[in-house]
């Protein structure tokens, strides 16, 4: 519960600055579009090499300590915008490093809370414990961006930056208020010592060798890919393509944030009322058909609508459904010692494979057309649902064996 009212109030926070940092070089420095984009890219970086390190330490030290650092380094790295903003120094290279330390950071917070959960509750409520834990995610989703925009008109996007600032403090103080002992890491198999990175790739050859771990793992990569094409491309095809207005594509993606929170509300019923292998098949299947709806919408404007709204609030149902069923069959099926390394591997596959999906995305749409695009990016997350058919995934009933 402590953990759970942290994340709250921290997740609510970080949906501040992930609007905020991006609007701040927009209206305080009137960044160009070269800088934002160096602003946008340099965070995924930091997290591409901060994630293989980070399942190694989380697997060699205790991850509470690990978790108060990074929520308290964030918290100094994001201060230094509103202090840099009122002592005339704020600008876009301080920005760039603020994103970076942040990105780094937030994959080290990532990679160590899903490792930790495991320690606090029994096997058996694993599920139940990480459906609270993204019934938050959906939460922030929905009132994260309407109270970052009433915060910026207020307060404007630099002093509206520290309150999330604020939230990661109170998140540490929360995570440090819990006095269960941590059990010690376990040593590694091997008496000879190893290297970061070495034990860094143990963590790789693991997840690929493992029958239920590598299909969920080349799933994630496709996804990835898919919704890299997909988010390069979706707001320029419903404002430029579909005519949308930019109230109705902010009515569009809010719906999208109430399926997602829907399914977090079921994700655990779910997975206790059926097969974990089916929940997770259908899943993903669901999400691809739904996307599908993106293409196929055209004018007048109340049927884009419609169909973008129909994909947000049906299809986004499926994220927490999927995510929550894998994250407990991970935490179930990974050896402790190595939880933290295979946790960091499913991280890397997601954030290192999106920027290319993303450069196809442009490719496509340069040379096809973004409806196009966006027709192999719903095609594509449909595909990925074979590397878990064909698998052991298919025959997997319950979380417990």
């Amino acid at each position: 519960m402590k953990l759970w009212a942290g994340q709250t109030i921290s997740e609510i926070g970080t949906r501040i600055s992930r609007e905020g940092i991006p609007l701040t070089a927009v209206i305080v420095l009137s960044a160009s579009p070269v800088e934002m984009s160096w602003l946008i890219a340099i965070g995924g970086v930091a997290a591409l090499i901060a994630g293989p390190l980070a399942g190694t330490l989380s697997d060699r030290s205790h991850r509470k300590p690990l978790m108060i650092v990074a929520d308290l380094g964030r918290a100094l790295a994001l201060a230094a915008v509103p202090w840099a903003y009122f002592n005339g120094w704020l600008s876009i290279p301080l920005l760039l490093g603020v994103a970076a330390v942040v990105g780094a950071l937030t994959v080290l917070f990532d990679v160590a809370y899903p490792t930790f959960v495991p320690t606090l509750v029994a096997p058996g409520q694993l599920l139940e414990a990480n459906s609270k834990l993204a019934l938050t995610l959906s939460v922030a989703e929905v009132t994260g961006p309407a109270l970052t925009g009433v915060l910026i008109k207020l307060v404007s996007a630099p002093v509206a930056i520290l309150l999330d600032a604020a939230s990661f403090v109170l998140s540490a103080l929360s995570i440090g208020w819990i006095a269960r002992p941590e059990p010690a890491p376990q040593p590694h198999a091997s008496d000879t010592p190893q290297s970061w990175w070495r034990e860094a790739g143990e963590g790789v050859r693991y997840v690929f060798a493992h029958p239920l771990l590598r299909p969920v793992a080349l799933r994630a990569a496709t996804v990835s890919l898919s919704w890299g094409l997909f988010g390069a491309l979706y707001v320029y095809y419903a404002i430029e393509v579909l005519r949308m207005s930019t109230v109705a594509l902010g009515i569009v993606i809010t719906l999208g944030g109430l399926g997602n929170l829907a399914g977090a509300l079921v994700a655990r019923r779910a997975g206790t009322r059926y097969p974990v292998g089916a929940v997770l098949i259908g899943a993903t299947v669901w999400q691809g058909l739904l996307n599908l709806l993106v293409p196929l919408a055209s004018e007048p404007g109340w049927l884009a609508v419609a169909l973008l709204g129909a994909a947000q609030l049906f299809g986004d149902v499926s994220h927490p459904v999927f995510n929550i069923n894998e994250l407990t069959l991970r935490q179930q099926v990974a050896p402790p010692r190595a939880l933290g390394r295979v946790n960091a591997c499913m991280q890397l596959l997601a954030k290192g494979v999106f920027p290319l999906g993303a450069l196809l995305g442009g490719a496509l749409a340069a040379a096809y057309g973004p409806r196009t695009a966006l027709l192999a990016s719903a095609l594509a997350t449909l595909a990925s649902s074979l590397w878990l058919i064909f698998s052991p995934i298919r025959k997997l009933r319950g979380h417990e064996g």
